[in-house]
Protein backbone atom coordinates (compact mmCIF):
# COMPACT_ATOMS: atom_id res chain seq x y z
CA UNK A 1 0.00 0.00 0.00
CA UNK A 2 0.86 3.67 -0.75
CA UNK A 3 -0.09 6.41 1.81
CA UNK A 4 -0.07 9.59 -0.45
CA UNK A 5 -0.31 13.17 0.60
CA UNK A 6 -2.44 13.58 -2.00
CA UNK A 7 -3.38 10.35 -4.20
CA UNK A 8 -4.29 12.28 -7.54
CA UNK A 9 -0.87 13.66 -7.50
CA UNK A 10 0.37 10.14 -6.58
CA UNK A 11 -1.77 8.38 -9.06
CA UNK A 12 0.01 10.09 -11.93
CA UNK A 13 3.54 8.74 -10.97
CA UNK A 14 2.24 5.51 -10.72
CA UNK A 15 0.46 5.55 -14.12
CA UNK A 16 3.55 6.91 -15.91
CA UNK A 17 6.01 3.75 -14.16
CA UNK A 18 2.72 1.22 -14.72
CA UNK A 19 2.99 0.37 -10.87
CA UNK A 20 -0.47 -1.32 -9.93
CA UNK A 21 -0.97 -0.77 -5.77
CA UNK A 22 -3.74 0.41 -3.84
CA UNK A 23 -3.51 3.71 -2.14
CA UNK A 24 -4.49 5.73 0.52
CA UNK A 25 -4.50 9.53 1.48
CA UNK A 26 -2.40 10.65 4.70
CA UNK A 27 -1.79 14.39 4.41
CA UNK A 28 -1.89 16.86 7.67
CA UNK A 29 -5.36 17.50 8.23
CA UNK A 30 -6.07 13.33 8.88
CA UNK A 31 -2.84 12.03 10.05
CA UNK A 32 -3.28 11.18 12.98
CA UNK A 33 -6.57 9.34 12.55
CA UNK A 34 -4.88 7.86 9.55
CA UNK A 35 -1.90 6.99 11.45
CA UNK A 36 -3.52 4.30 13.83
CA UNK A 37 -5.08 3.02 10.71
CA UNK A 38 -1.64 2.44 8.94
CA UNK A 39 0.06 0.73 11.69
CA UNK A 40 -2.53 -1.83 12.38
CA UNK A 41 -2.03 -2.74 8.55
CA UNK A 42 2.00 -2.82 9.71
CA UNK A 43 1.28 -4.49 12.93
CA UNK A 44 -0.54 -7.21 10.58
CA UNK A 45 3.27 -7.87 8.25
CA UNK A 46 2.15 -5.32 5.55
CA UNK A 47 4.42 -3.13 4.24
CA UNK A 48 3.63 0.40 3.43
CA UNK A 49 5.59 3.43 1.23
CA UNK A 50 4.85 6.95 2.37
CA UNK A 51 4.97 9.55 -0.29
CA UNK A 52 4.50 13.45 -0.48
CA UNK A 53 3.29 15.78 -3.11
CA UNK A 54 6.25 17.37 -3.43
CA UNK A 55 9.95 17.10 -1.75
CA UNK A 56 10.40 14.58 1.31
CA UNK A 57 7.94 12.76 4.11
CA UNK A 58 8.51 14.52 7.55
CA UNK A 59 10.64 17.58 5.80
CA UNK A 60 7.80 20.00 6.57
CA UNK A 61 5.48 17.32 4.82
CA UNK A 62 3.63 14.93 6.61
CA UNK A 63 5.25 12.07 8.30
CA UNK A 64 6.79 12.53 11.71
CA UNK A 65 3.66 11.22 13.47
CA UNK A 66 3.35 7.79 11.53
CA UNK A 67 7.55 7.30 12.19
CA UNK A 68 6.96 7.95 15.72
CA UNK A 69 4.06 5.30 15.93
CA UNK A 70 5.91 2.88 13.89
CA UNK A 71 9.25 2.91 16.10
CA UNK A 72 7.20 2.74 19.31
CA UNK A 73 5.65 -0.37 17.82
CA UNK A 74 9.03 -1.65 17.06
CA UNK A 75 8.53 -1.51 13.14
CA UNK A 76 11.20 -1.08 11.09
CA UNK A 77 11.51 2.24 9.15
CA UNK A 78 13.45 2.47 5.99
CA UNK A 79 14.65 6.38 4.25
CA UNK A 80 14.61 6.38 0.87
CA UNK A 81 16.36 9.94 -0.10
CA UNK A 82 14.39 11.66 -2.44
CA UNK A 83 13.90 15.25 -4.24
CA UNK A 84 14.33 17.66 -1.47
CA UNK A 85 14.95 21.78 -1.64
CA UNK A 86 16.75 22.11 1.66
CA UNK A 87 20.39 20.77 0.89
CA UNK A 88 20.23 21.73 -3.05
CA UNK A 89 19.53 25.25 -1.95
CA UNK A 90 22.32 25.00 0.52
CA UNK A 91 24.95 23.37 -2.10
CA UNK A 92 24.79 26.51 -4.00
CA UNK A 93 24.49 29.08 -1.41
CA UNK A 94 28.03 29.90 -1.01
CA UNK A 95 27.20 30.35 2.47
CA UNK A 96 28.90 28.33 4.93
CA UNK A 97 27.36 24.71 5.15
CA UNK A 98 29.59 23.30 7.88
CA UNK A 99 26.89 24.45 10.53
CA UNK A 100 23.34 25.38 9.67
CA UNK A 101 19.84 25.13 10.93
CA UNK A 102 16.76 24.25 9.37
CA UNK A 103 13.30 25.67 10.88
CA UNK A 104 11.08 24.59 8.41
CA UNK A 105 8.27 27.29 7.05
CA UNK A 106 8.72 30.82 9.01
CA UNK A 107 5.44 31.83 11.10
CA UNK A 108 2.40 33.28 8.68
CA UNK A 109 1.68 36.01 11.46
CA UNK A 110 4.31 38.74 11.30
CA UNK A 111 4.29 39.03 15.77
CA UNK A 112 5.00 35.28 15.64
CA UNK A 113 7.44 35.47 12.71
CA UNK A 114 9.27 38.39 14.12
CA UNK A 115 9.24 36.51 17.86
CA UNK A 116 10.92 33.47 15.95
CA UNK A 117 13.68 35.92 14.27
CA UNK A 118 14.43 37.11 17.54
CA UNK A 119 15.38 33.59 18.93
CA UNK A 120 17.81 32.28 15.81
CA UNK A 121 19.56 36.30 15.71
CA UNK A 122 22.12 35.75 17.73
CA UNK A 123 22.72 31.63 16.41
CA UNK A 124 26.36 31.19 14.67
CA UNK A 125 24.90 28.92 11.77
CA UNK A 126 23.68 29.57 8.28
CA UNK A 127 19.83 29.69 8.39
CA UNK A 128 17.74 27.59 6.54
CA UNK A 129 13.48 28.13 6.01
CA UNK A 130 11.04 27.46 3.27
CA UNK A 131 8.32 30.72 2.52
CA UNK A 132 5.69 31.38 0.15
CA UNK A 133 5.84 33.70 -2.57
CA UNK A 134 2.72 36.31 -1.21
CA UNK A 135 4.82 36.21 2.29
CA UNK A 136 8.53 36.62 1.08
CA UNK A 137 8.54 40.47 0.57
CA UNK A 138 7.43 40.52 4.53
CA UNK A 139 9.56 38.15 5.66
CA UNK A 140 12.66 39.85 4.11
CA UNK A 141 11.61 43.54 5.45
CA UNK A 142 10.96 41.67 8.74
CA UNK A 143 14.29 39.87 8.61
CA UNK A 144 16.33 42.81 7.85
CA UNK A 145 15.10 44.65 10.34
CA UNK A 146 16.05 42.28 13.14
CA UNK A 147 19.15 40.27 11.51
CA UNK A 148 20.61 43.54 9.83
CA UNK A 149 22.18 43.17 6.38
CA UNK A 150 23.16 39.86 6.19
CA UNK A 151 24.23 38.11 3.01
CA UNK A 152 21.36 35.62 2.00
CA UNK A 153 19.95 33.84 -0.83
CA UNK A 154 16.38 32.83 -2.62
CA UNK A 155 16.79 29.67 -4.23
CA UNK A 156 13.34 29.55 -6.39
CA UNK A 157 11.81 25.90 -7.81
CA UNK A 158 14.84 23.85 -7.18
CA UNK A 159 15.02 20.68 -9.19
CA UNK A 160 12.12 22.19 -11.60
CA UNK A 161 11.93 23.88 -14.91
CA UNK A 162 12.20 26.97 -14.10
CA UNK A 163 15.21 26.97 -10.77
CA UNK A 164 16.42 29.93 -9.95
CA UNK A 165 18.68 31.65 -7.34
CA UNK A 166 18.79 34.98 -6.31
CA UNK A 167 21.92 36.52 -4.03
CA UNK A 168 22.75 39.81 -2.04
CA UNK A 169 21.56 40.58 1.41
CA UNK A 170 18.40 41.02 2.61
CA UNK A 171 17.87 44.57 1.59
CA UNK A 172 18.76 43.96 -1.63
CA UNK A 173 16.42 40.79 -2.05
CA UNK A 174 13.41 42.55 -0.47
CA UNK A 175 13.75 45.04 -3.21
CA UNK A 176 14.64 42.34 -6.08
CA UNK A 177 11.21 40.41 -4.89
CA UNK A 178 8.91 43.96 -4.42
CA UNK A 179 10.38 45.00 -8.09
CA UNK A 180 9.98 41.15 -9.32
CA UNK A 181 7.32 39.23 -7.24
CA UNK A 182 8.17 35.63 -7.56
CA UNK A 183 6.84 32.26 -8.16
CA UNK A 184 6.59 28.63 -6.79
CA UNK A 185 8.19 27.25 -3.95
CA UNK A 186 11.00 29.13 -2.27
CA UNK A 187 13.82 28.73 0.07
CA UNK A 188 15.32 31.34 1.85
CA UNK A 189 19.24 30.98 3.55
CA UNK A 190 20.54 33.64 5.35
CA UNK A 191 24.14 33.65 7.03
CA UNK A 192 24.90 33.18 10.78
CA UNK A 193 25.68 35.96 13.24
CA UNK A 194 29.21 37.15 12.98
CA UNK A 195 30.83 37.85 16.71
CA UNK A 196 33.53 39.85 15.06
CA UNK A 197 31.31 41.93 13.00
CA UNK A 198 28.81 42.64 16.01
CA UNK A 199 31.59 43.77 18.64
CA UNK A 200 32.26 46.55 16.30
CA UNK A 201 29.66 47.91 15.38
CA UNK A 202 27.68 47.89 19.08
CA UNK A 203 31.29 48.37 20.95
CA UNK A 204 33.26 51.49 20.64
CA UNK A 205 35.63 50.39 22.66
CA UNK A 206 37.10 47.70 19.66
CA UNK A 207 38.22 49.62 17.22
CA UNK A 208 38.16 49.29 12.89
CA UNK A 209 41.37 47.59 13.12
CA UNK A 210 40.80 45.15 15.65
CA UNK A 211 37.70 43.92 13.86
CA UNK A 212 39.11 43.72 10.83
CA UNK A 213 41.62 41.28 12.76
CA UNK A 214 39.13 39.28 14.57
CA UNK A 215 37.36 38.57 11.30
CA UNK A 216 40.70 37.77 9.17
CA UNK A 217 41.28 35.28 12.14
CA UNK A 218 37.61 33.45 12.63
CA UNK A 219 36.84 33.27 8.80
CA UNK A 220 40.32 32.98 7.33
CA UNK A 221 40.79 35.19 5.00
CA UNK A 222 42.62 38.42 4.15
CA UNK A 223 42.40 41.70 4.97
CA UNK A 224 39.94 43.52 2.48
CA UNK A 225 37.07 40.14 2.22
CA UNK A 226 37.24 41.26 6.17
CA UNK A 227 36.67 44.92 6.00
CA UNK A 228 33.84 44.23 2.55
CA UNK A 229 32.25 42.01 5.49
CA UNK A 230 32.51 44.31 7.94
CA UNK A 231 31.61 47.28 6.05
CA UNK A 232 27.81 45.24 4.30
CA UNK A 233 27.19 44.26 8.42
CA UNK A 234 27.52 48.37 9.17
CA UNK A 235 25.20 48.92 5.89
CA UNK A 236 28.29 51.50 4.73
CA UNK A 237 30.04 50.94 1.46
CA UNK A 238 33.41 49.27 1.25
CA UNK A 239 34.89 52.69 0.87
CA UNK A 240 33.52 54.23 3.56
CA UNK A 241 34.99 51.64 6.29
CA UNK A 242 38.43 51.76 4.78
CA UNK A 243 38.30 55.80 4.93
CA UNK A 244 37.41 55.41 8.69
CA UNK A 245 39.83 52.81 8.87
CA UNK A 246 43.03 54.92 7.42
CA UNK A 247 41.63 57.64 10.13
CA UNK A 248 42.45 55.46 13.25
CA UNK A 249 44.98 55.78 15.59
CA UNK A 250 47.92 53.65 13.68
CA UNK A 251 48.40 51.37 17.39
CA UNK A 252 44.48 50.78 17.32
Amino acid sequence: MIACEDTRQTSKLLQYYLIERPTISYHEHNERERTEQLINRLIMGESIALVSDAGTPIISDPGFVLVQKAISAQIPVIAIPGASALLPALITSGLASHEFLFIGFLPARSGERRKKLLEIKTLPFTIICYESPHRITQSLADAQEILGLRKAIIAREITKLYEETLRGNLRELGELVSEKPLKGELVLIIEGFNLAEHNYSTNQEISLGQAVINKMQTDNIDQMAALKAIARALGISKSEAYRRWQLEPKNS
